[in-house]
This record gives structure tokens, C-alpha cells and sequence, in this order.
């Protein structure tokens, strides 16, 4: 039986899943909080961050990393059934908060169900094939788990306060990974489109050392948010992270493809990444630097940015289309960068909180949007070269 196109790869299902819920998630957020909505089988606020995190974000990464694997590995993506099934679990995972009566053991075992599926399937991968060098994907899949677990026990009465603990913990977790894989395909790529151009991949310089100290200062940034303690040592530990990653994106040569916009936006997340570290590493010092602006510089500039700038990207290589955006897709970029900084904006204060919020808001939704709008054809059409995939 042949597998349908949208089955065939799983960054095709999961890239439209993230679109979609990228959409309708942060407009659903605002008229629960702004607008007195229905709310969900959860207290509000710990189902937005959960949802930002483990339901949009877990797709954009499940549709990343599990297309990903197969060419570190040799093996064959995830497709038909088996991808269908993964699909369903995460689906399951975002509705089970508003299934009538849902009792949070429910919710947490429909909410789980995904997450343990895809860490216990990236860890067969990786460690069937020998590839030591994603090793480090096992141990991020299985902290994320855990750490789900640790906020699921919470919503369940079981860990009162955990799920604070948990959103901090999730959140440097994913910005390993994308110091991880940002810093691995950022630089790969200016590098191949620089030669391309006529130019010097030299040009983009690489230190294995500098890139294993900004890996360990960031990873770091994980056992002492679970400690605690004077929050002045974790501030230290992420202007370290902060200088090491610095130093990482200067060499990329970013200045030399402005005029690229797929490669641009790589450089521009992984600024976002240093910035949120700044922010974080000054909380403690300066009293006007709420914690709040590390996480929407890290949520919604970081995440945001190099999840559409991958998925931009990746829809295209790996349909055997041209690297060249869709016309007007250049727009997604801009929309997510107001977005951010208007939500930077509304924790400030400056220009009121509502305002700013419900501009972030509005433009987070419409990048997403857009990207829908832009890519779902490319999705579920065949590979442009004719190739499986």
C-alpha cells in the first residue's frame, strides 16, 4: 500500500500541526484571559505556558527531529502508521483539558502518552544505529518527559508548586536543544551558501572548543535552576552562557547573508537565544528587569523565530523544492519579531500591559497563520524531484 504524502515524512504532519496550533493557541489564550472564555479542566495560566511549551513546541521539534534522525543515522524516518499514531497521541495530549469531566489523571496520561512515545523512539534510533554524537537528543527527550511528568504531578494535587519548577526546567531544556541544533545547522548553512555565491566557506569560522564550552554553560543552566538557591549563581551561569554563545554567532558570518532571508532568521533566533540569556543573567541585578522578559525573549523570540525559520526552510530542502522563499513568506519573519517585541513591550509597561499583549498576540497568531497559508500546499504535495519523502 503506498503511504500518503502527508504520512511520508513527519516533519509534513507535524510542521502543519505546529502552524495550526500556532495559529489558534495565543488567540485562545487572550480571550480566556482577556475576553472571560471558557476556560480548561486546568488553572489558565499553567495551561498556556504548558501548551506554549510541550504541545507547540513539541510538534515543531517532532517534526524536526524525527526528519532529522534519519540523515545522522542512516535510517528510515518515521512514516505511515507509526507517524499517524505519534500525530494522534499529540492531538490527544492538547485536547484532553477540555474533554468534558476530564479528570487530571486523564488529561496527564493523554498529555504524556506523546512525549514518552517520542523519547522512547529517538532513543531506539540513536542508540540501535551507534550515533554517540546525538547522544545528547536521548538525554533532552527524557529530561522533557520528566520534567512533563513533574508538571503533570502538580495538575494532579500530587507536587503542589512543581509545575513552576517544571516550566523553568522545560524551558532551558529547549534552549539547549537549540543551542544544540541552531549552532550545528546555522553555520553549516551560511557555509554551503556562501560557496554557492562565489564565496569562502572559511569565511564562517568554527571552534569544537567554543562550542562545547556555550553547550555546557547552557547545559549547565538546568541543575542549577533545580537547586535553586541565590538565584545570583543561575544569573552568573547564564551571562556565562550568554558571552560563550556571543562569541559563536559573530563567527557565522551573519552580516554575509542579509540578503538571504532562510539564512538570516537562523542568525537572527540564535540572537534571540543570547538575548534571553542576558536578560535572565540580569534579573537578579537590576530591579527593572522582571524574569518575565527572559521568558518571552527565550518563548516567543527564540522559539518562535527558529521554529518558523526551520520550518521555513526545511519544507523546502526536503520536498526537493528550491531554496527560495514564497513570495510574501518573508512576512511570517517579520510578524514573529513584533511579535516578540511587543510582548517584551507589555512586560515592561511602557506603552500599558493590554496593548502590547493583544499586538504580541495578534501578530504571534497571523506568522503562523501565514505560515499555513503559504506552506500547506508544499506539505502535502509530493517531493518537487520525484524522490519518496
Amino acid at each position: 500500500m503506498t503511504t500518503p504524502t502527508l504520512l511520508a515524512s513527519p516533519f509534513r504532519l507535524f510542521f502543519l500541526l505546529a502552524g495550526l496550533y500556532g495559529a489558534i493557541l495565543v488567540p485562545l489564550w487572550l480571550g480566556i484571559l482577556l475576553g472571560g472564555w471558557p476556560a480548561p479542566a486546568l488553572d489558565p495560566l499553567r495551561w498556556h505556558v504548558h501548551e506554549m511549551l510541550f504541545g507547540l513546541v513539541g510538534a515543531a521539534i517532532a517534526g524536526f527531529l524525527l526528519t532529522a534522525m534519519a540523515n545522522w543515522t542512516g535510517t528510515r524516518a518515521l512514516d505511515g502508521w507509526g507517524l499517524l499514531v505519534l500525530a494522534l497521541a499529540w492531538l490527544l495530549g492538547r485536547l484532553g483539558p477540555w474533554l468534558p469531566g476530564g479528570h487530571p489523571l486523564q488529561v496527564a496520561f493523554l498529555d504524556l502518552l506523546f512525549w514518552l512515545g517520542l523519547a522512547l523512539y529517538v532513543a531506539r534510533v540513536i542508540i540501535a544505529s551507534g550515533n554517540r554524537r546525538n547522544g545528547v537528543m536521548v538525554v533532552v527527550m527524557a529530561l522533557l518527559f520528566g520534567v512533563n511528568l513533574l508538571i503533570q504531578l502538580d495538575f494532579m494535587g500530587f507536587l503542589p508548586g512543581a509545575a513552576r519548577l517544571g516550566e523553568s526546567l522545560a524551558i532551558d531544556l529547549v534552549v539547549l536543544l537549540m543551542v544544540v541544533v541552531a549552532g550545528r545547522i546555522t553555520p553549516a548553512f551560511t557555509a554551503n551558501w556562501l560557496e554557492r555565491q562565489g564565496g569562502q566557506r572559511a569565511w564562517v569560522r568554527q571552534s569544537p572548543r567554543l562550542d562545547g564550552l556555550a553547550i555546557v554553560a547552557t547545559a549547565l543552566m538546568i541543575p542549577v535552576d533545580a537547586w535553586g538557591g541565590d538565584p545570583r549563581i543561575a544569573a552568573s551561569v547564564a551571562l556565562l552562557a550568554a558571552v560563550l554563545n556571543t562569541l559563536r554567532l559573530t563567527r557565522w558570518a551573519g552580516r554575509r547573508c542579509l540578503g538571504e532571508p532562510l539564512l538570516w532568521v537562523l542568525h537572527l533566533g540564535y540572537g534571540w537565544i543570547v538575548a534571553a540569556l542576558v536578560l535572565k543573567g540580569l534579573a537578579p541585578w537590576l530591579p527593572g528587569v522582571s524574569p518575565l522578559l527572559w521568558l518571552h525573549a527565550a518563548g516567543v523570540g527564540a522559539m518562535g523565530t527558529l521554529i518558523l525559520g526551520v520550518m521555513t526552510r526545511v519544507a523546502l530542502g526536503h520536498t526537493g523544492r528550491p531554496l527560495v522563499l514564497p513570495r510574501g513568506a518573508v512576512v511570517i519573519y517579520g510578524l514573529i519579531s513584533l511579535a516578540a517585541l511587543a510582548r517584551l513591550l507589555s512586560v515592561l509597561g511602557w506603552a500599558g500591559y493590554r496593548g502590547p499583549l493583544v499586538l504580541s498576540g495578534l501578530a504571534f497568531s497571523a506568522a503562523f497563520a501565514l505560515f499555513l497559508l503559504l506552506y500547506w500546499r508544499i506539505l502535502v504535495s509530493p517531493r518537487a524531484d520525484g524522490r519518496p519523502g
